[in-house]
């Protein structure tokens, strides 16, 4: 399941996943904030947050994932990923260079870095 963390300044998009997240989960709850977002604010920072009770992607939900960034690869500015997955972790800062944006890797302690570190 993806759910919006909220409280965000407006180009600021936070989502928190959790259980098994789905295709589903970003068609109903990412893909139309994302569409929001940049209709109003054109580049966005993105928050994306995996804790402790994550469970991990189904396969759709890895393609759905892959499009949101393909789609707009010149929308993000920042991106923060929080989670204590090693290896979501490891791929993101070998493969951070070909993501678009500023990205950064917290642990799920350092939210609150995270949070501050996007908007900054």
């Amino acid at each position: 399941m993806i759910t919006v963390i909220p409280d965000l300044p407006e180009n600021v998009l936070g989502f928190s996943a959790s259980g098994k997240v789905t295709a589903s989960d970003y068609e109903t709850v990412l893909v139309p904030a994302v569409k929001a977002g940049l209709a109003k604010e054109g580049k966005l920072r993105l928050l994306y947050h995996l804790g402790a009770d994550f469970d991990g992607f189904g396969i759709g939900a890895m393609w759905a994932d892959a499009k949101v960034g393909l789609e707009h690869p010149s929308a993000w500015e920042r991106i923060a990923l929080v989670t204590d997955i090693d290896w979501l972790r490891s791929a993101t800062h070998i493969f951070g260079f070909a993501m678009p944006g500023e990205v950064r890797v917290f642990t799920n302690a350092e939210l609150p870095d995270a949070k501050k570190w996007v908007a900054e």
